[in-house]
């Protein structure tokens, strides 16, 4: 592997540092946001990247604080430090124009990240995106346990450990809902979702689409698409729909 493509590690104001991967090539750079508890080892995050790197095109993929190769706990993360994370990553590797590329909860972070960064955010994907989901994943018996327990742990589908979420994560989620008014975004987006998503409805893509300010939405629904979306055509799928928005740039 170039040097260019080990994991680096770029330190917080604090000092704990966040673990990334960074290669240069012609812009915009691409940018990977992973999902809840995942990280920058995943999939499609990994085919995204050697896809960038073989095209000698820039690409940036990272870890949150707490996950990953990150340093940190992750308990202590939240949906905004998650997003201030990225954006210390993206203000000191990718200061130019950049392409964000979002997974589920990454998706979310895409839309906080394109909305604060509107001049330097040139296009958005989101797979599975998942905006809100402290909100409309949350019943009124979840909302009271998370307040009296502190956290939630919920049985995870893709790892032996549970999901953990705690009342700090959902408070700050809560405050940072997109879906009930506007979401002031004027670049490009692509919506990629399954039909078969078991996590986040599919309902939710066409929802997201017509908050956006941008004119230029495109929603694509896989019809056998599972959350992931990580099977071979589903790469394929990505790879297409980003190399697509690179070719105007």
């Amino acid at each position: 592997m170039p040097p260019e493509t080990t994991i680096a590690y770029l330190p917080r104001p604090d000092g704990l540092r966040l673990a990334h991967r960074h290669v240069a090539g012609a812009g915009p750079t691409i940018v990977f946001l992973p999902g809840y508890a995942s990280d920058m080892s995943g999939d499609k995050a990994s085919a995204l990247f050697a896809w960038a790197q073989a095209e000698g095109r820039a690409a940036l993929l990272l870890d949150y604080s707490g996950c990953g190769a990150s340093e940190g706990a992750f308990a202590d993360g939240t949906l905004a430090i998650w997003r201030d994370d990225a954006l210390a990553l993206i203000d000191a590797l990718a200061p130019g124009p950049v392409l964000l590329v979002g997974s589920s909860m990454g998706g979310w972070l895409a839309l906080l990240i394109a909305r604060a960064r509107a001049e330097q955010v040139v296009g958005l994907v989101g797979i599975a995106a998942a905006p809100d989901f402290t909100e409309w994943s949350f019943s009124e018996e979840r909302r009271a346990q998370i307040r009296r327990d502190g956290r939630i742990e919920d049985p995870s589908p893709y790892a032996d450990e549970p999901f953990v979420t705690t009342l700090a994560f959902w408070e700050s989620g809560q405050a940072n809902r997109l879906l009930e008014g506007e979401i002031a975004i004027d670049c490009p987006v692509r919506l990629l979702h399954g039909l078969d998503d078991a996590d986040v409805p599919w309902a939710l893509a066409p929802r997201i689409a017509g908050r956006l300010r941008s004119a230029e939405v495109q929603v694509t629904l896989v019809k056998d698409g599972d959350h992931r979306l990580s099977r071979p055509q589903d790469i394929r799928l990505l790879i297409a729909t980003v190399a697509g928005l690179l070719e105007p740039v």
